[in-house]
């Protein structure tokens, strides 16, 4: 009874401190994008069109403009309590029907990527972790694998996304034309993209999975487990991958500001629908609505995420259950 009230407060304080991080986003944003030199108006309008003055001051008016810019920010915050994130300047419509509309593709583009990192980590670090210990001609060999699979990871943490979209873009839709070179048409449209989204991802967290499982072969726990019959691979997969995926769960936070970030120029070089091209596209144009509806998006994302890991290292690791308790 204890020990669940005690894990509830800690949820009951993970859920306060994502509200925490969405306002501190928003209002980071709000007063940056308010602080920067130019006219709201003439960007609404467009540099090709030059508003009266009295039309100019009606609009501004209209929008608030010309009031206070704490008054603007209360504003802001009390539309934001009611689901509301205002309206495009270049498009003149919600700015939640914008970010609906390009959900999809995004989170298309983020689930592959996920399912790749997860899959390609696991697989380098279950076949390379342990390997090359003691001597002989079967050491070297695990040993050279495992350099080898260590500059390869190196490699693609190391590589920009865009370059690396171009490379595989040249290599298989223009040489080999195996897969289309943009669009959004199916899941021979969505590998290549996916793909230099997950590579640097899986790269790192390989690297992560390995260190922990390699660390976690000298515990005792590892020890007993062997001491009672079961296989290397057994031991691997039912013991020292748990024990390494806890530090490799706290990496999430980290991995969905990489997806946001790397959706942005993906989706460029692929010519993709989707939140990263309206990020860019808005950022271009200053359009300050579509900018903040799209900066609030990746900090409610990125509170979801930091509370679902925490929820799942709690799963993982009862050691932790007993210490929130403590607590």
């Amino acid at each position: 009874m204890r020990a669940g009230a005690g894990v509830a407060r800690y949820l009951a304080g993970r859920v306060a401190a994502a509200l925490l991080v969405v306002w501190a986003a928003a209002s980071v944003a709000f007063l940056v994008l308010h602080l920067l030199p130019g006219d709201p108006v003439q960007i609404m309008l467009g540099n090709g069109y030059q508003a009266s003055p009295g039309m100019a001051d009606r609009i501004r008016h209209d929008y608030g403009f010309d009031r206070p810019l704490a008054v603007q920010y209360a504003r802001f915050l009390g539309r934001l309590l009611h689901g509301d994130l205002g309206t495009s300047y270049q498009q003149q419509r919600p700015v939640t029907a914008i970010i609906g509309e390009q959900l999809g593709p995004t989170l298309q583009l983020a689930a592959a990527a996920t399912v790749l990192v997860v899959l390609v980590a696991g697989l380098l670090a279950l076949a390379t972790a342990g390997t090359g210990a003691g001597r002989g001609p079967l050491a070297r060999v695990g040993r050279f694998g495992r350099s080898l699979v260590s500059g390869v990871e190196l490699t693609a943490i190391s590589l920009p996304s865009f370059w690396l979209g171009i490379l595989l873009l040249t290599v298989f839709s223009f040489r080999l034309r195996l897969l289309p070179a943009a669009g959004e048409g199916g899941l021979a449209a969505l590998l290549l993209p996916a793909v230099t989204l997950a590579l640097p991802a899986a790269g790192l967290l390989s690297q992560v999975l390995r260190d922990g499982m390699q660390a976690a072969w000298q515990e005792p726990f590892t020890l007993t487990a062997r001491s009672r019959g079961l296989s290397e691979r057994a031991v691997r997969a039912r013991h020292t991958l748990r024990h390494a995926a806890l530090p490799a769960l706290n990496l999430a936070g980290w991995f969905v500001g990489h997806l946001l970030g790397g959706a942005v120029l993906v989706e460029t070089v692929f010519a993709r629908p989707g939140l990263g091209k309206v990020a860019l596209e808005a950022v271009t144009s200053r359009d300050i609505p579509v900018v903040l509806g799209v900066v609030m998006a990746a900090a409610a994302a990125f509170a979801v995420v930091s509370t679902v890991v925490d929820l799942l290292c709690l799963a993982v690791d009862p050691r932790l259950r007993v210490r929130r308790a403590a607590v």
